[in-house]
């Protein structure tokens, strides 16, 4: 027997909020996650992106804070949020599931006034739903005391590490009362997200509903081989051929995000850019575009990779192949949402072949190839062999095949330098009978950027030789040396014969 949202728990305001939006069933970890909040425990959730995570705290939270009532500048609950889009998503299911109760809400997220936010906090709210940098700032300024926080929820924890606000949620939680309630969300599990769990949680129920790295069983995967210049070449060739009603494009870098998409809307292609860089007024009215279908492509840096609700993407377009392989599952989890299919396509050149072998081990198997017509797939193993990428170093480009080379170039020439034998090791006989280069010859080698030999003596003062002016003798004036000097003083000084 399958279980339905009345069988949760949950107050008949939220209820008829939830049915008048059509959900009847609830997903696998609302299921288990709901009926522990509101009993007031502690939970570790592990859910992979897409499966509900956000309402399985949102519901049960308006039950619980539809009792009581919200003090000036002490919020009753405290959201963490790693970005501002997944903050500004929260508060709109507080708003969608919670229309029927008169639950005060603010939104702390950078790119917003102060001022704005101060006059919230000052009513009293019973949801502060924040970004870690921004609440500290309303900390220090004075303008908020976590001193009454009932409920402190942590969503995405594993991106918060990605991003660097590990001690910022740790200075967050010391404000609270250790006797709040804790929800605890995360994708993935790694050390130290273990250790937080430790720090912050007691006696939590684990809720874990799927494996933490493994992607949407709905979302078809393809590899799709192509050398780096034929990218978007590439790229563009999908797009028509793949009947795509819209799609997410992921980049690595902030400044490929625009640069790509400019490129496609000269191609005649629908598509808007989405970074982290860009003001939150630009953010959200991109976004807002890509969610009414005024654009169909969204061309976006990770920012966009982890928890945003937009049901209805058809494809997810892997642009450059993800560095850190949990990436590749919050991309793709993009599409093929709420129980919908969808499909996600990978772009990869040679160089890319050390992070699709870690992506492959992360979901445990390969990721299915697929040949373009007219592409030319550049094989895996040349990345494999690049002493460059080997010892680690980033290139200062895009990673393009003609930086690469540039790269392993300069790293067979610091090899064969370690390996020459310094000069002085040089036999000690045989030096003096090594001929010196003509200066001339020295200062060609060092135009042409050659290093100066050990052996070489240093250039002091003037040169090795000394000016012809100044071996000339010097001529003075008569009468003008002193009346002490006798005359043949004067002409010895003067070169003079009287």
């Amino acid at each position: 027997m399958s279980i339905t949202f009345n069988d949760l728990g949950l107050g008949p305001d939220v209820l008829r909020a939830v049915t008048e939006k059509g959900y009847e069933t609830p997903t696998p970890i609302q299921a288990k996650a709901i009926p522990e909040v509101l009993k007031g425990r502690d939970v570790l959730g592990l859910a992979q992106t897409g499966t509900g995570k956000t309402a399985s705290f949102t519901l049960p939270l308006i039950d619980i804070l539809a009792r009581g009532r919200a003090k000036a500048r002490i919020p009753r609950s405290v959201i963490l949020e790693p970005t501002r889009e997944l903050a500004a998503q929260v508060a709109e299911h507080f708003e969608l599931y919670g229309k029927y109760h008169k639950l005060s809400t603010a939104l702390l997220i950078g790119g917003v006034s102060f001022g704005d936010q101060d006059k919230k906090l000052d009513r009293g709210v019973d949801v502060l739903i924040a970004t870690p940098g921004r609440l500290l700032d309303h900390c220090e300024r004075g303008k908020l005391m976590l001193t009454g926080t009932q409920i402190l929820v942590i969503d995405e924890a594993d991106r918060m590490l990605d991003m660097g606000f590990i001690p910022d949620i740790e200075r967050i939680a010391k404000l609270i009362p250790f006797t709040r309630q804790t929800l605890f969300f995360s994708a993935t599990m790694p050390k130290e997200i273990e250790r937080l769990v430790d720090q912050f949680l007691h006696n939590p129920v684990r809720v874990e509903v799927a494996p933490p790295a493994s992607p949407a069983e709905k979302v078809t995967q393809a590899l799709v081989r192509v050398r780096g210049e034929e990218k978007r070449d590439a790229l563009r060739h999908l797009i028509r051929t793949q009947n795509v009603k819209n799609a997410i494009i992921f980049c690595n870098r902030k400044r490929d995000v625009g640069t790509l998409a400019s490129t496609l809307a000269r191609q005649g292609f629908s598509a808007g850019a989405l970074h982290g860089d860009m003001d939150q007024r630009h953010r959200i009215a991109t976004l807002e575009q890509f969610r009414n279908g005024t654009i169909s492509l969204l061309v976006a840096s990770d920012v966009a990779a982890r928890g945003l609700d937009i049901p209805e993407v058809s494809h997810v377009f892997n642009f450059d192949v993800p560095i850190h392989a949990e990436d590749y599952i919050h991309r793709i989890g993009r599409t093929g949402r709420a129980g919908r299919s969808g499909a996600a396509f990978t772009l990869a050149s040679s160089h890319d072949g050390k992070h699709v072998a870690a992506i492959e081990s992360l979901i445990g198997k390969a990721i299915p190839p697929m040949a373009l017509e007219g592409f030319v797939a550049e094989p895996a193993e040349e990345a494999e062999a690049s002493p460059s990428r080997e010892r680690g170093p980033r290139g200062r480009g895009r990673g393009r095949s003609r930086g690469e080379g540039r790269g392993e170039a300069r790293g067979e020439r610091s090899e064969r330098q370690a390996e020459r034998p310094a000069p002085e090791a040089a036999a000690p006989e045989k030096a003096p009978e090594e001929p010196r280069p003509p200066r001339a010859e020295r200062s060609e080698r060092g135009r042409r950027g050659g290093r100066r030999e050990e052996a070489d003596p240093p250039v002091l003062g003037l040169g090795e030789h000394t000016p012809a002016f100044l071996l000339k003798p010097v001529r003075l004036p008569k009468g003008r040396l002193s009346d002490a000097i006798d005359g043949e003083d004067e002409a010895a000084l003067t070169g003079t014969d009287g």
